[in-house]
This record gives structure tokens, C-alpha cells and sequence, in this order.
């Protein structure tokens, strides 16, 4: 009876944004100095109401919540499509998940690598995809952009059989500066009025 009293206690619904999602007190305390380990430890400091259903309420936007609980349940960053890197990065930082603001801020730093070749500049870019997505992202290049290097990064987590592969793409594309003014152009009336006007003063 202790035990299932024990396990029931260990559940914690929350209320973010006006959707419910269902966790554990373990995983919310993996970040012991995070917003949402003290939420679940009553944590005197940290004021926190409760819906009519039990939930702890959090005005915050539910579509990145799932992103922050899913690295505190196994500490990979996944992120749809449908979603930008720059708010999941917001929403680490209000709940205070430093390990994952550190990723996030090296991996939004790390999108572009630009290298200049003279007049040339090759601009390089790290994709990170899955096996499943690998053939649809690269038919999906464009605009000049082209695969350099392909990187296969294993799995970190063995789930099960069916866990993919997963790949670092390295993709760039070429940029012409344009051209540099020639310095021994000739001034045109305008510049040769307003220099004349310059020495007058």
C-alpha cells in the first residue's frame, strides 16, 4: 500500500499554456537548480498555483515544452521542423536548463562557417537529420547549395530495433564578393564640386 502510494506521488501533472502534460518528480529534479525541479520539491521561494484538476500552472508556450521535457527525460534535443531553434532556446532559459541553453547557444552558433578565397567565399553549413530523412533533405538542396561531407553519427539511444541511424551533413556554397572601386577612378562633377566647396572652407 506504501509502495503504491509512493509510486502515485512520484507522477506530476502540469499545466503549460492550457495543455496538460504528464511527468515524473525525477525527471523534472535531473537539473536540480531548474524552474521545474524546485516547482515539484514546493520549493518555499518558487510561488506556484494549481489548476482544478491538480496541475501546476505555467504561462508558457506548450508548443516547446515537449522539447525541454523530452531532454530531461534522456537528454537528446529534438526539435520539429515546425519549430525555431531561437524559442526552445528561450524556454531553456526560463526554466533554467543551463546543460541545454550551452547546447542550444553552440549549436545556433554553429549553423554557418564562413571561409574567404580571395574574391571567393565558401559559406558551410552542419545539417543534423536522421536515416529516414537523409534522402529528402538532400533532394531538397538548392540554390547552389551542395553537399561537401556526410558524417554518420550512429544512434546515441538503443530503444529498440528500429532506431535510425543519424548523420551530420555538411553542406556549402560559393559567394562572389563584388567587386572592389577601382582607386584610380576618376571623381564625377558632384565629388570634384563638394571637394572644391571643402577646400573653400
Amino acid at each position: 500500500m506504501a509502495s503504491e502510494v509512493a509510486a502515485k506521488d512520484e507522477w506530476v501533472k502540469l499545466n503549460v499554456g492550457g495543455t496538460l502534460f504528464m511527468t515524473t518528480k525525477t525527471t523534472l529534479c535531473k537539473e536540480k537548480k531548474s524552474f521545474l525541479a524546485r516547482l515539484c520539491l514546493d520549493d518555499p521561494d518558487l510561488p506556484s498555483l494549481k489548476d482544478e484538476t491538480g496541475a501546476y500552472l505555467i504561462d508558457r508556450d506548450s508548443r516547446y515544452f515537449p522539447v525541454i521535457l523530452n531532454y530531461l527525460r534522456h537528454g537528446k534535443i529534438i526539435v520539429e521542423p515546425t519549430l525555431h531553434i531561437d524559442g526552445v532556446l528561450e524556454e531553456a532559459e526560463f526554466y533554467n536548463i543551463q546543460s541545454l541553453v550551452e547546447q542550444l547557444t553552440e549549436k545556433k552558433n554553429g549553423r554557418d562557417t564562413t571561409v574567404q578565397v580571395g574574391d571567393q567565399k565558401q559559406v558551410y553549413r552542419v545539417l543534423h537529420c536522421q536515416e529516414g530523412e537523409l534522402t529528402r533533405m538532400l533532394s531538397t538542396l538548392s540554390d547552389g547549395w551542395k553537399m561537401t561531407q556526410l558524417v554518420n553519427i550512429g544512434s546515441q539511444y538503443s530503444y529498440s530495433s528500429d532506431d535510425q541511424s543519424e548523420f551530420l551533413v555538411v553542406v556549402s556554397k560559393e559567394f562572389e564578393d563584388p567587386p572592389a572601386a577601382r582607386s584610380d577612378s576618376k571623381p564625377t562633377n558632384k565629388e570634384r564640386v563638394l571637394t572644391e566647396r571643402g577646400y573653400r572652407i
